[in-house]
């Protein structure tokens, strides 16, 4: 179609480097192929994440890998901003010069 679309994503593996860059592998895939990429942009990167999860798990207890990560992703869509995140990466936004909370991050302390 005629929208710019733009996807940028930050992996922060824990215990190893193969959930982040299975992750960085798959995600970004995940999401362009959703069935809802057009219509709900933010419905395709929850269920993207879900599903990028689901894959890695499988992979890893048949290749008995034993890595995690957190990622941050950010999709924009003509002129609107997509904020997807796992785990205790977070997002800065600055505009004219001011932060702009997008997010309460995650903490332990946290229900």
């Amino acid at each position: 179609d005629d929208v710019d679309r733009a996807y940028f994503a930050v992996f922060d593996g824990h215990g190893g480097v193969d959930a982040a860059d299975y992750s960085a592998t798959h995600l970004h895939v995940n999401v362009g192929l959703h069935e809802e990429i057009v219509k709900n942009p933010a419905e395709a990167l929850k269920c993207s994440f879900q599903k990028t999860d689901e894959m890695f798990l499988f992979k890893a207890k048949r290749e008995k890998l034993r890595s995690g990560t957190t990622g941050v992703s950010a999709l924009i869509v003509g002129n609107k901003l997509h904020i997807a995140w796992l785990g205790d990466s977070q997002v800065m936004l600055v505009q004219q010069g001011k932060a702009v909370t997008l997010m309460e991050p995650h903490k332990p302390e946290r229900e």
